[in-house]
């Protein structure tokens, strides 16, 4: 046993050493670990879509001529910061609900790779019928912040469920499980800009084409940054006959990723153009491009723990390209 397992009682492989998990009771850790709470680049990436949504649509709505006295409330700094602490929470709640799921669904899996074999179900540290209730509360905690939201947005959440559903399946069946997970993560892309356009009482087939661009270069991203995350599996998934992009791609796989980033570049300049945004969105834009090609030039798929680094760093891709759409919203 290792001194972080004797002092923390975990016995997740793969677990963040370091974490404030470890601050709350001992018996809770495990369902902590289940939800991956020490693990903060889950809800990270989950997040990213939405507050991107949510600044775009802040973009476009600064620039009509008129609004209503709600859409005004929603764009002041104290309804947007509101909005994204909602964002933020469901993201935190959905995305430990996901991986509490999808720990479920994979448990005959994740007991045969030696990542994941640790794990508080596999191990046998956190039972199926406490992993259930474990699941419902996360998803009564996310279905209380969505009522917060506009209609529009009530019945957006509830059709993303299909997604998160159907993910965990899809390593069994498809070589591409990243572009389902793409259609789950990237979902926030829809939700963020209906939590204000959803408000201004306004419809038309054009007021779509933000959020669904900026959906589909997410979906590309996710992909991308996935399967960078897919390399580090890549050997024990053969083994249990999982399937990957990662596998799928194999060394072509630096080809792949410049397709998909150009691809989720592509859609982001559009959307940011689309939804009017100001010079510095566009700065970002070009910030994050160059993060994006860093990525690229450092990328080595035989290389674990690099792959893991690189993963990570989509969160920083994220945060430059929400920074710029915010500070490109007009005083």
């Amino acid at each position: 046993m290792t001194d972080f397992q004797h002092k923390t009682g975990s016995k997740v492989a793969d677990a963040i050493r370091h974490s404030w998990v470890y601050l709350l009771p001992k018996w809770v850790w495990p369902y902590a670990q289940l939800a991956r709470w020490e693990r903060p680049i889950g809800w990270q990436l989950l997040m990213w879509p939405c507050w991107w949504s949510l600044a775009l649509a802040l973009n476009y709505l600064h620039r009509q001529p008129s609004m209503s006295a709600e859409v005004s409330d929603a764009i002041s700094p104290f309804g947007i910061v509101w909005f994204m602490l909602l964002f933020w929470a469901g993201a935190f709640l959905m995305r430990g609900a996901g991986c509490t799921y999808n720990d479920l669904v994979d448990q005959d899996i994740d007991d045969k790779v030696a990542r994941t074999r640790s794990r508080p179900l596999p191990s046998g540290r956190v039972t199926k019928r406490g992993a259930l209730v474990f699941l419902l509360l996360q998803l009564l905690g996310g279905l209380l912040i969505l009522l917060q939201f506009n209609q529009t947005v009530i019945w957006l959440g509830v059709a993303s469920l299909v997604t998160v559903l159907v993910y965990p399946f899809m390593k069994r069946v498809t070589w591409w499980p990243q572009l389902f997970l793409g259609f789950a993560f990237s979902w926030g892309a829809l939700v963020g800009w209906w939590s204000l356009m959803g408000l201004a009482n306004t419809t038309g087939l054009m007021l779509w084409a933000v959020p669904v661009i900026l959906y589909i270069g997410s979906i590309c991203w996710v992909i991308g940054y996935d399967t960078i995350y897919a390399h580090q599996d890549i050997e024990d998934d053969a083994l249990v006959g999982v399937k990957s992009t990662a596998r799928l791609f194999g060394e072509n796989t630096p080809q792949a990723l410049i397709l998909l980033f150009s691809a989720a570049m592509t859609c982001f300049a559009v959307a940011i153009y689309l939804s009017n945004a100001g010079w510095i969105a566009w700065a970002g834009y070009l910030a994050g491009a160059a993060h994006m090609v860093w990525q690229l030039r450092s990328l080595d798929i035989h290389d674990p723990a690099h792959c893991l680094k690189l993963f990570k760093a989509n969160s920083h891709f994220g945060f430059i390209l929400f920074a710029g759409l915010l500070l490109g919203v007009p005083a």
